[in-house]
């Protein structure tokens, strides 16, 4: 006998009520983040702050600004995320390890610091640029648009067409010749002389009969 199927309804989910200061988008250090993501998981999409950096930041927000880093992002007003933004941009003022730093020891200042979103791109075309106008061998790399790090480069970051055997139909189609085939126009080759067979050892002269 067929068993008898139940429909199993599904029940609403509830959402949680959305006060009338709530944002769907906030923008935090230029970057659009959606608001119903929390603010330890918004750090992570800003450029030049890794997950292990954004936890680090999400401390100091709370020590300095008191903002709860599980807080959604919409929930905040414009006055806290203009503070979260000056404390992003200057995070070497901070008690921040200096590994988890990405311009220690600087070029130009010799400062240890930490640069985010648009000036994080500008510092890496300079380092790049000056590599170049160096004449140092990872700006030769970089000029070439090759790996630079001591990568190896014989089956990977191959750039241009494909390296491989062509078929004879394929050469004759583009007007090429096949490898070993005589260009047209020229001359036939000579064939190969015929090997002459060596010269038969003379016998030796017979010996004249003697007299008795």
């Amino acid at each position: 006998m067929a068993k008898k199927t139940e429909k199993i309804e599904k029940k609403p989910v509830k959402k949680k009520e959305e006060s009338e200061s709530f944002r769907g988008i906030v923008r935090i250090a230029g970057k659009d983040v959606k608001g119903e993501v929390k603010l330890k998981r918004a750090l992570v999409r800003v450029r030049g702050i890794s997950h292990t950096l954004a936890i680090a930041a999400s401390h100091i927000l709370e020590k300095e600004l008191s903002i709860d880093p599980n807080s959604r992002v919409g929930d905040l007003s414009e006055e806290q995320i203009e503070k979260v933004d000056k404390i992003l941009y200057s995070l070497q003022d901070y008690d921040i390890p200096k590994y988890l730093m990405n311009r220690r020891t600087d070029f130009v200042s010799g400062n240890d610091r930490h640069v985010i979103m648009n000036d994080l791109i500008f510092e890496n075309t300079q380092d790049v640029d000056r590599e170049k106008k160096a004449y140092s061998w990872i700006g030769h790399r970089h000029t070439y648009g090759q790996k630079v790090r001591g990568q190896k480069t014989r089956n990977t970051g191959r750039t241009g067409m494909a390296v491989g055997v062509l078929r004879k139909a394929i050469i004759a189609a583009q007007g090429g010749a096949p490898a070993g085939a005589a260009k047209p126009g020229a001359a036939p080759a000579a064939a190969p002389a015929a090997k002459e067979k060596p010269a038969a050892a003379a016998k030796p002269a017979a010996k004249p009969a003697e007299k008795k």
